[in-house]
């Protein structure tokens, strides 16, 4: 089981702007004196210079566009909607905002069948829905694939029960825990455990100080000491930079990378970097607009593709 693919699913950007629904639970997002036409050619050169740095690399990126006449202004961050593992199976997730809930679109999954790909078998969650819970694809778990392991910050975006019911099914383990940022003063919960921990074959970024429980913090580093990882940790202020919204990926070589923003790796120390670079490459791109107005980053914008190929 490899923790990292050489294959990404991508979404380029039509319509994209500051989502009004997620903006009451998501604290990084913030408004930008732009017009829309200024604000689609700023996101969609950021996207398309994000997507040459990968493939530069030798990243497979498979590029779909987004649907304007959906009004989907998130569909820029895939990975909260889907995720695919290496048995070819596929998860669908249950989203928190409901102009979310359209980004999951069946002839992206048609077009990858067409490339060669070949799913087997779909875990739908999204009736949970209905009951307004929702647990939202790799934003809400951070997937320890070799070790069979899923962190994920509890939130109204990620529910303790649907997270209990995807280890069952995937046959991982549970790590759940709280996660908060400042807000006015405020600790509130963090939306997506992502913008708080990355989890890679060797590596683990992790905003400690965001778990205010001695006992929850003690626990995420004993399972991550345990499996051997180089904990890399970051501050929360670094955390705000999005630091900890990275992705490690691969290319078809097997050379490894810890792909970030640029912004991410500007607030990044030194020893910081170096003591990624012991055991992976850097990518990244700037990617400001996306960051300012859509509250995600790097990792977000890329839903990795863990499958059979024919």
């Amino acid at each position: 089981m490899k923790q990292s693919t050489d294959k990404i699913l991508m979404i380029r950007p039509v319509a994209f702007e500051m989502n009004k629904e997620t903006a009451v639970n998501n604290y990084f997002q913030k408004t930008l004196n732009l017009k829309t036409d200024e604000v689609n050619t700023r996101v969609q050169k950021e996207f398309d210079d994000f997507v040459k740095v990968l493939q530069s690399a030798g990243i497979h990126v498979f590029v779909y566009e987004d649907i304007a006449d959906l009004k989907t202004p998130d569909s820029i961050f895939p990975n909260n909607w889907i995720s695919f593992h290496e048995n070819g199976n596929i998860v669908l997730y249950p989203m928190f905002a409901e102009n979310r809930r359209r980004e999951r679109r069946q002839d992206i999954l048609e077009g990858l069948e067409k490339k060669g790909f070949q799913f087997h078998q779909v875990y739908d969650y999204t009736a949970a829905e209905d009951e307004n819970v929702f647990l939202e694809g790799t934003g809400s778990l951070i997937l320890d694939r070799e070790n069979r392991k899923a962190y994920c910050a509890l939130s109204p975006r990620a529910n303790e029960e649907l997270l209990f019911e995807f280890c069952e099914d995937f046959e991982y383990l549970p790590i759940p825990f709280k996660a908060y940022q400042t807000v006015d003063n405020k600790r509130l919960l963090i939306y997506h455990t992502n913008v708080m921990m990355c989890v890679g074959t060797d590596i683990a970024v992790v905003c400690f100080d965001s778990i205010d429980d001695k006992a929850e913090k003690k626990l995420l580093s004993k399972s991550l000491k345990e499996d051997g990882k180089t904990i890399i940790e970051i501050s929360e202020k670094q955390l705000e930079a999005y630091a900890g919204n990275m992705l490690e990926v691969q290319n078809e070589k097997g050379d490894k990378f810890l792909v970030m923003s640029t912004q991410a790796y500007e607030s990044l120390n030194e020893t910081q970097i170096q003591n990624i670079e012991q055991h992976l490459k850097i990518l990244h791109s700037p990617i400001n607009t996306i960051e300012t107005l859509g509250g995600g980053s790097a990792r977000c914008m890329m839903a990795e593709i863990f499958n059979d190929k024919a």
